[in-house]
C-alpha cells in the first residue's frame, strides 16, 4: 500500500521553463536564446549546483566569460532568481492539498542546488510538504540510486510504500529499481491524479 507521495520540484510542482524565463528578462533574440540555453542551463556548472560542488555565488564567475556583456545582468537574474516568483503549475497545489488531506505522507526529492532551501519556503506549497530531500546536500543526482535509498534511510520509509512522480522518465525508473511505484508527468495534474487512483491512491474530493 501506497503511504508516501515523493513529487520532483522543477516541470512538476514549480515551472522550469528556460523560454518562460527569458521571455521575462526580455531576451528576444534567437542567437542570445540559444546562447543562454546552453552555456547557462545546460552547463557543466548547473550540473555541479545540483552536485553540491558549486553554488550560484561560485557558479557565476565561470559562466559570465561566456555571454557578452550586454547579457550578463540577464544571467545574473536568470541564475540566481529564476524561482521569482515560483508559480506552481495548473492543479498541482490543489492536488497535493487532497492528497494530504487523505492522509498521504507528501515528499519533495530534488535535483536542486543550495539556493533551494531560500526560495522553496515562499511557494506556498511548500507548506504542504512532509520533507524534502535535494541532491546538493548528498552529492548524488536522480536517477543515481544512492539518492532513493538515502532518501528512505532520511524519512525511515519502506520502499514499496513510496511512488515517485517526475517528468523525466529515466528519473522515475530510477525509483522504480530501488522497489517505489513510479509515475511519469505530462504535466497535467488531472492525468496524473487518474494515474495515483490505478496504483490504489485515492485524494480526498
Amino acid at each position: 500500500m501506497i503511504r508516501n507521495i515523493v513529487f520532483d520540484m522543477g516541470k512538476v510542482i514549480i515551472r522550469f521553463d528556460p523560454d518562460f524565463f527569458m521571455d521575462r528578462e526580455g531576451v528576444t533574440d534567437p542567437a542570445d536564446r540559444d546562447l543562454i540555453r546552453r552555456e547557462l542551463f545546460r552547463s557543466l556548472e548547473w550540473a555541479q549546483m545540483d552536485l553540491g560542488v558549486l553554488s550560484e555565488e561560485t557558479a557565476e564567475p565561470r559562466l559570465l566569460p561566456r555571454f557578452p556583456e550586454r547579457l550578463h545582468g540577464a544571467v545574473h537574474r536568470l541564475l540566481f532568481a529564476w524561482s521569482d516568483p515560483g508559480d506552481t503549475l495548473p492543479g498541482m497545489e490543489d492536488l497535493v492539498r487532497r492528497l494530504k488531506a487523505a492522509g498521504y505522507r507528501i515528499y519533495l526529492l530534488s535535483n536542486a542546488s543550495t539556493l533551494q532551501p531560500i526560495y522553496w519556503p515562499k511557494i506556498p506549497v511548500s507548506r504542504l510538504f512532509d520533507g524534502t530531500f535535494l541532491s546538493c546536500d548528498l552529492g548524488v543526482v536522480k536517477p543515481c540510486r544512492e539518492i532513493y535509498r538515502a532518501f528512505t534511510d532520511r524519512f525511515s520509509l519502506r520502499p514499496g510504500e513510496c511512488v515517485f512522480i517526475d517528468d523525466l522518465p529515466a528519473n522515475a525508473a530510477g525509483a522504480v529499481s530501488c522497489g517505489w511505484q513510479g509515475i511519469v508527468f505530462h504535466g497535467d495534474a488531472v492525468e496524473l491524479e487518474q494515474k495515483l487512483k490505478a496504483l490504489g491512491v485515492c485524494p480526498a474530493p
